[in-house]
């Protein structure tokens, strides 16, 4: 497991965006026993709502296929607010074709998750994203 801070604080906020019930659940739970501090939304447009606003967040997880915005529009939307331009993204997305990844990175994303995923590699991989930071 991931050690919080010296202070007992958490290691950073993370939004996840994911209409499936059990992906939230299961991510919630899997970045908060890593000592992050985590807020969820179900859809784009409720991601878009906290993203353009005055929260702050250390890193996004976005579904690719999600109801109002997809998680597509909500990285273009991003890379275009000035301050969270510079706010990692990990794409989680059941859609793994190349296009899409290309697409994905091409819009600004910092890594790529297909589903199914492994949790212990999903979150080597948000730690590798914190410590480059």
């Amino acid at each position: 497991m991931v050690e919080a801070t010296p202070n007992g604080s958490p290691r950073g906020r993370i939004l996840v965006a994911d209409d499936e019930p059990h992906i939230r659940r299961l991510l919630t739970t899997l970045l908060e026993d890593a000592s992050f501090e985590v807020d969820c939304v179900v859809d784009g447009n409720r991601a878009l709502e906290r993203l353009e606003g005055d929260g702050g967040y250390d890193l996004i997880v976005l579904d690719i296929m999600m109801p109002g915005a997809t998680g597509l529009e909500v990285l273009n939307r991003l890379r275009g607010l000035e301050h969270r331009r510079g706010v990692p993204v990990v794409i989680l997305t059941a859609k793994g074709q190349d296009a899409d990844r290309d697409e994905v990175f091409n819009l600004g994303a910092d890594d790529f998750v297909t589903k199914p995923f492994s949790p212990k590699k999903l979150l080597a991989r948000i730690d590798e994203i914190f410590d480059r930071g």
